[in-house]
């Protein structure tokens, strides 16, 4: 299963025995996202929303299949479909499903029991749009807002001055 569309991008492996709430979790890990408790949704090319999401409240969008045991398997090769993280900022994902089928045995030499993303590209934006620890996402950008290597703690030999005690 391919997500793909500009920058940035993942190529998962999915089994057609994998939910929707799964693929959902791995693409949400895959970009980085931290703050899971938005409401999400996928759209299928034929219009079929799937949540993969407990609602808040238990009220499901009308219409909606459940997530947790809709199956991959309803999807075809080339098929495309959308997903949406956080339905009020909307981070939207095209999402097609690849042509061919991969082993995962050969390539990875096991088989996932979730869907994994295994190629990527890209710099994922913060999900707040923060560029700095503390940042609220609309903060004036600071004079030194990067750490030099001599601020970071002498862990690594290239990082700052080690204290002769």
């Amino acid at each position: 299963m391919e997500s793909c569309g500009r920058s940035p991008g993942r190529v998962f492996t999915a089994a057609r025995s994998h939910s929707f709430a799964q693929l959902a979790t791995a693409i949400d890990l895959a970009f980085g996202r931290w703050d899971l408790a938005h409401l999400h949704l996928f759209t299928l090319f034929n219009g079929v929303r799937v949540r993969p999401l407990d609602w808040w409240d238990g009220e499901a969008p009308e219409g909606t299949v459940d997530g947790h045991h809709t199956k991959l398997a309803r999807l075809q090769a080339g098929e495309q479909f959308a997903y949406v993280f956080d339905l009020g900022d909307n981070w939207a994902h095209l999402c097609t499903v690849a042509d061919t089928r991969i082993d995962p045995l050969d390539e990875f030499g096991e088989a996932p029991d979730c869907p994994v993303p295994y190629l990527g590209w890209g710099n994922v934006p913060d999900q707040y749009a923060r560029r700095w620890y503390r940042d609220g996402g609309e903060s004036p950008m600071p004079k030194h807002p990067v750490r030099g290597l001599g601020d970071l703690p002498p862990i690594l030999p290239w990082w700052g001055e080690r204290s002769r005690g």
